[in-house]
């Protein structure tokens, strides 16, 4: 049987170690199942998920030119449902859960302005941006030493 990149077989896991499992396949090649490929939540200990002897399917996801064929179980699973487990900032905290769909640029929805003339909204973006210098030059005058300089 030829093996090819993207096949799902049956194999016999043949022996576990920490880092993953090797699984016998047919056709007497042999692969490997690294532990992240085992499942989709955390593995500490891969014995405890995988014995010798047991039959699993297995997706083919590499085979290297030295004859050495990477395996995923977990990739034969069906997706489990995302679950928001964090805070406001996801399961690892500066991840938020995104959909794998891709993303596509958006616009700001304008802020509610009222019944602001033209002059109001000028004189509200000046002082905005005033407010913003100064916070920039505090900023940067703390990074050069305060505006005190030897140079004269």
């Amino acid at each position: 049987m030829q093996l090819e990149v993207g096949a799902i077989l049956e194999g016999k896991i043949t022996g576990v170690k920490k880092f993953g499992a090797f699984v016998a396949l047919p056709g007497g090649k042999t692969g490997m199942v690294h532990i992240s490929e085992v499942s989709n939540s955390f593995i500490e200990d891969l014995s405890t998920v995988l014995s010798e002897g047991q039959e699993v399917k297995v997706k083919v996801l590499s085979i290297a030119e030295d004859g050495k064929i990477a395996l995923s179980i977990k990739r034969t699973l069906p997706p489990e449902p995302r679950q928001n487990r964090g805070g406001a900032h996801g399961p690892r905290g500066g991840q938020r859960g995104r959909s794998d769909a891709p993303r596509v640029w958006q616009p700001k929805a304008a802020a509610p302005q009222g019944e602001m003339s033209f002059e109001d909204m000028m004189a509200k973006f000046k002082s905005q941006s005033e407010e913003k210098i100064s916070d920039l030059k505090r900023v940067t005058e703390n990074r050069r030493g305060g505006g005190y300089s030897r140079r004269r």
